[in-house]
């Protein structure tokens, strides 16, 4: 009996399948590779914009910072420092700046609390070595609370435990929500008096 099936035609026709699923593969491979090249850059691009507001929202410490003898004790009872923004720095809320102290006298505070916003060191609602600190006086500052606006300075009360003691090395950290750290680091003196530069 006589094939009526053609096996020349059969070739044609698999070659013409087999081509096919190549190119469906290579497009499915296409598109996978392209979807992780989006997902990359947007990855990327979001590493870049988060670096800039980090960058953009920096503090400075103006002028000195000063050591203050309120009590009879032989120990600071708290530092006046006065911040400001970096140039071109994006405004800053302080009111959710995390403030840390430690000296090299096994004195240790990794966050001390934040009691708010006053018109001068007297109407502060702290108190002096209680771990505690606050935004004494502002300066050219445009929004009210703690928001430290561009070209504003804000005059910042920490409290220090009784471990600031003279001839103590202590560092305060000051870490905002947004924006680099600013550690600053003295040494008291030898001889307190009321109000003493620290260096």
């Amino acid at each position: 009996m006589r094939n009526l099936y053609s096996e020349h035609a059969f070739t044609g026709l698999e070659a013409a399948i087999v081509l096919i699923a190549f190119v469906v593969v290579a497009a499915v491979f296409s598109y996978v590779v392209l979807g992780a090249g989006f997902f990359t850059s947007q990855t990327a691009q979001s590493t870049v914009h988060t670096g800039v507001s980090q960058a953009s929202s920096s503090m400075e410490v103006v002028g000195n910072v000063y050591g203050v003898k309120d009590g009879t004790g032989n120990y600071l009872d708290y530092v006046n420092v006065t911040v400001a923004l970096t140039a071109g720095g994006t405004p800053i809320d302080l009111s959710t700046m995390v403030v840390s102290y430690t000296d090299n006298n096994q004195g240790h505070e990794p966050n001390l609390t934040y009691v708010g916003v006053g018109t001068d060191r007297g109407s502060c609602p702290w108190n002096t070595n209680a771990a505690q600190w606050c935004i004494a006086q502002k300066y050219n500052n445009i929004t009210t609370g703690a928001m430290l606006d561009n070209n504003a300075q804000m005059v910042i009360l920490v409290g220090l435990p009784t471990s600031a003691t003279p001839n103590t090395q202590f560092s305060i950290n000051f870490q905002p929500s947004v924006g680099a750290v600013l550690p600053i680091t003295r040494t008291i003196p030898g001889g307190l008096t009321a109000v003493q530069p620290l260096y």
